[in-house]
């Protein structure tokens, strides 16, 4: 007993959390870490203070309502000895059986008239000790017994000596009482009270300290008195502060963003939302939390505009995989009928997680996206008529000259209308314009859609024609093109008639010939058709400055 109670009274002293056992309000022992809690000088000038004296208002009114600072204990092992008495168990019609006395135990029952109790000193330390299936017995002279029995869960022990520590005694149910009318030992009768509260303590300094304290009834020197253990909060109060800014601090830079961000986890549900994220959605006074995207009236789309499953959506690959994903385009379709295109990345919200959530972060592109395609469009379309420029249509027949199985293109028109340059000279540009805006209307209108018609320059236009033709349909298209172009055209009051001369080049499966040179041989054919009135050039039908040579 005395090996145990020593290693006990050393893990108490040595303990980093403080201790204290206090009777009635009272400190009876303070471990060290205690008084370095309460910035004491030693634990000799908290014996003897009243608790109250180190607890804040509320935290003196919580300890009330939990019994941690209880002027008595709702559990305690009471013993009554007066002079000339004796102490008798009435467990059994006959007390003769006599409990185990330890060799340091500090509080014996009187057992002759004679004889009178004796207490142990304050400088002992406390100690909760329970042992399952066994009895609490307490230790008493040769002519005197007192015994507790104690349930099969618990059965704890009082045995205090001056070196020694005091046990926890809380048997539930039983009893010890004197046999005599003058004296009367009562066991406690609820079971393992353990009381836990957080408060905040007053230190000799008058700082304040937050703690957790955990308070369990003990014996002291035969006295009923509380054991609490105290644990200091301050670290992890200050790393809750420090994660409580951490995540305000987070909140709000991501609900300033103008990029939007939102948490999906594995079943496709948003987790989190900023506001940007719920503007770009359309749904800026909505809570879409806990719903899915499907669920919010939005059609998602690929890059080149076409339905876009959610589950073939990058952060579906994200969730599946664990892929960061960077850079993608996507667009949505909102329930107010805008189409937005979004430039997104995905990733894990926690990589180390099997189980984590996807983050995705976009921003809102349309109008980038639309400038940009305005650009494209410029940088490959005729401002004038709005047709495929020079640069476009010959990028098309580069391609359809690389291809040898198929012939996506099969038939070059060169188109040149005759008497412009008077029309210039006689009616002004601004009317030549007008002019070419409509020529180019009407080739459109005569053209099938898979067709290429642009405007390589001036008054020339050069159609690729897709598919297979046969001589008679180029026949019967040339005739319809001319026809077309022939109508007279109202232009500023003036009635104007404009010819075109058609040149048809042919190309054949493995054509080997460069763009350039196809442009080249479908202007000398045009020439060649020209009327001979229009025509300048030599007898081989070469043009004077010809840009088309090869």
């Amino acid at each position: 007993m005395e090996a145990g109670d020593e290693r006990y009274r050393f893990l108490v002293e040595h303990s980093p959390d403080g201790m204290i056992v206090h009777e009635r309000g009272v400190i009876v022992y303070a471990n060290p870490a205690m008084a370095r809690l309460l910035g004491a000088d030693g634990v000799e000038r908290l014996i003897g203070q009243p608790l109250a004296r180190f607890l804040d208002r509320q935290s003196a009114l919580v300890l009330d309502r939990t019994g941690l600072a209880a002027d008595t204990p709702n559990t305690a092992t009471q013993a009554a000895t007066t002079p000339n008495t004796a102490t008798q168990a009435a467990a059994t019609p006959d007390p003769a059986t006599p409990a185990a006395a330890t060799p340091n135990s500090a509080t014996r029952a009187a057992t002759t008239p004679e004889t009178a109790p004796q207490t142990a000193a304050h400088n002992t330390a406390p100690q909760a000790a329970t042992t399952p299936n066994a009895a609490t017995r307490a230790a008493a002279t040769p002519e005197t017994a007192t015994q507790t029995v104690a349930t099969p869960d618990t059965a704890p022990q009082a045995a205090t000596t001056p070196d020694a520590v005091p046990r926890a005694a809380t048997t539930p149910d039983t009893g010890t009482q004197a046999a005599t009318p003058d004296t009367a030992t009562q066991a406690p009768t609820t079971p393992n009270l353990v009381t836990r509260a957080e408060v905040t303590l007053l230190c000799w300094d008058g700082s304040t300290v937050p703690v957790e304290a955990v308070s369990v009834a003990t014996v002291w020197e035969g006295r009923a008195a509380y054991q609490v253990v105290v644990h200091d909060l301050t670290a992890q109060r200050r790393a809750e502060a420090g994660q409580r800014r951490a995540e305000q601090h987070y909140t709000t830079v991501v609900s300033q963003l103008e990029e939007g961000v939102v948490v999906i986890d594995r079943a496709g549900r948003i987790e989190s939302i900023n506001p940007a994220a719920a503007r770009i959605f359309g749904r800026p006074d909505d809570d879409p939390v806990g719903r899915t995207i499907d669920s919010l009236g939005l059609d998602l789309l690929d890059a080149n505009g076409q339905p876009l499953a959610m589950a073939r959506h990058p952060v579906a690959r994200t969730l599946a995989t664990g892929e960061t994903i960077s850079r993608y385009v996507f667009g949505i379709d909102r329930a107010d009928g805008q189409r937005r295109w979004l430039s997104g990345s995905s990733r894990l919200l926690n990589p180390g997680d099997p189980h984590s959530s996807a983050v995705s972060s976009f921003n809102d592109v349309t109008e980038f996206r639309a400038s940009r395609r305005q650009l494209e469009y410029q940088a490959t379309h005729d401002p004038l008529t709005g047709l495929a420029n020079r640069s476009l249509v010959l990028a098309r027949l580069a391609a359809a000259l690389g291809i040898s199985e198929e012939r996506p293109v099969s038939t070059v028109l060169f188109i040149d209308l005759d008497g412009f340059k008077r029309i210039n000279d006689t009616l002004g540009h601004a009317i030549g314009d007008t002019v070419l805006q409509i020529v180019a209307q009407r080739l459109q209108r005569g053209l099938r859609a898979e067709d290429v018609v642009g405007r390589i320059g001036g008054d020339e236009f050069l159609v690729l024609l897709s598919g297979s033709t046969t001589p008679a349909d180029l026949d019967r298209l040339v005739a319809r093109l001319r026809a077309g172009m022939a109508e007279p055209i109202i232009a500023r009051g003036h009635r104007i008639r404009v010819e075109a001369s058609i040149g048809v080049t042919p190309l054949c499966p493995g054509d080997a010939r460069s763009p350039e040179a196809v442009l080249h041989d479908a202007d000398v054919a045009m020439y060649r058709a020209k009327p001979n009135g229009h025509r300048e050039g030599d007898a081989l039908g070469r043009r004077p400055n010809s840009t088309h040579a090869s």
